[in-house]
């Protein structure tokens, strides 16, 4: 819940604010050990309408720039108020307009950095607001963002490079399709004629193939239909918290892709847990951080029930091993850094290392692609030319 507070600083200054809180003692509380007096709190009936403007999450270079800015300017010996207030003038991406400038009001009013950027939960991921409060709390939120720019930095490269792998397969297949419907829409009807004048019984994959370029032809907008209804229906799916679980879970299972999204996830589990614990941020803080952010729904119930574990005392290494959900190497990697007392430091380099191995992942994939798409597209092709050639050879023998 959130409420709105209203205090007296102990200059005498008025300050109002926005706090999540599970009841208004906790808001007493965090105002008594700020030293404000408590004037007024109250519920907010709806906590999100500061933020009605933020409908999209932002991309991950946008809050690298973010957070790279932020960092300069602090360590330039900048105030927080004004590094904001720089920030919405320059920030060309709109969305993150909006958000700095309902941000750079919040502070004004007395909020922290870390409370207003809960006001847009849409913007600033979890682990940057956490990551934030750290700072606050420990005095280094210069060294938090920079930080976070690095993290956020690592992240879009990354990104970059799965969709740069996915664009010459993608492109191969839009092409496969175009030849196949073309084939079917243009060439298939200049034999329609031909077959019907000759009288021979047309053989079954040469009536299905014309029955199919008759109904693209005649009812191509029932195509389109059905094609945005699957995709609308996808779509739907997959944003519930089931269907989100089911594709996930394929991800995870299917040969070509296991590999790539198994070593993506590990990369973004390890770089965000160190991040984190580099920070001060707690084990089991960072754990129910990480779950949120990992990118896969699985593994984030995988590690919400990991988490029970390790609230009884088990081992970090020894969770991860029993929850089977990243390479072997991890947990060796978390037992070593456990005994070593550098944790964050073994799971950085990890980072590191599987940020490497997604690369040749993707590398990999790409070349198992193109051959299997060419094969399909051989077989269509195929198909195709062998039910037009079968009648003509029926037509020659009856000759």
């Amino acid at each position: 819940m959130q409420f709105k507070y209203r205090a007296v600083t102990e200059t005498g200054q008025i300050i109002e604010g926005i706090h999540d809180a599970q009841d208004e003692e906790e808001v007493i509380s965090m105002l008594k050990g700020s030293d404000y007096m408590p004037i007024s709190i109250e519920q907010t009936i709806n906590s999100g309408a500061s933020t009605s403007i933020t409908l999209k999450k932002v991309k991950k270079k946008d809050l690298a720039v973010f957070c790279r800015q932020f960092y300069t300017m602090l360590n330039a010996g900048v105030s927080i108020v004004k590094c904001l207030d720089v920030l919405e003038k320059q920030t060309e991406n709109k969305q993150m307009k909006n958000a700095i400038a309902d941000v750079f009001d919040n502070v004004q009013k007395g909020m922290t950095l870390s409370e207003a950027m809960k006001n847009n939960p849409k913007i600033y991921p979890p682990i940057l607001i956490n990551m934030v409060e750290a700072g606050e709390a420990s005095g280094s939120l210069d060294t938090i963002m920079e930080r976070m720019a690095v993290h956020y930095e690592k992240e879009f490269k990354i990104e970059n490079k799965v969709k740069g792998a996915m664009v010459y397969p993608m492109v191969l297949a839009v092409v496969a399709t175009a030849v196949v419907v073309f084939l079917m829409v243009a060439v298939m009807p200049t034999f329609v004629g031909m077959f019907e004048s000759s009288g021979v019984e047309l053989p079954g994959p040469t009536k299905a193939l014309l029955a199919i370029s008759h109904s693209l032809r005649n009812l191509w907008y029932m195509y389109m239909i059905g094609i945005i209804a699957l995709v609308s229906a996808v779509k739907y799916y997959d944003g519930t918290e089931n269907g989100s679980l089911v594709f996930d879970t394929i991800k995870l299972r299917v040969p070509i892709f296991k590999n790539v999204n198994i070593k993506l996830a590990t990369s973004r589990f390890t770089r965000t847990l160190s991040t984190l614990l580099s920070s001060g941020i707690p084990l089991m803080q960072g754990i129910d951080i990480v779950a949120r952010v990992v990118g896969n729904k699985y593994i984030s119930n995988r590690l919400d029930e990991a988490k029970e574990d390790i609230r009884k005392g088990v081992p970090l290494s020894r969770t991860i091993k029993d929850a089977g959900i990243f390479p072997p190497m991890v947990d060796s990697m978390i037992k070593i850094g456990e005994e070593s007392g550098d944790l964050d430091g073994i799971l950085n380099k990890s980072a590191d290392f599987y940020d490497e191995e997604v690369e040749a992942a993707l590398q990999k994939m790409t070349e198992m692609m193109q051959p299997l798409m060419v094969v399909i597209m051989a077989l269509i092709v195929g198909f195709i030319v062998i039910s037009i050639a079968l009648p003509m050879f029926d037509m020659v023998n009856t000759i």
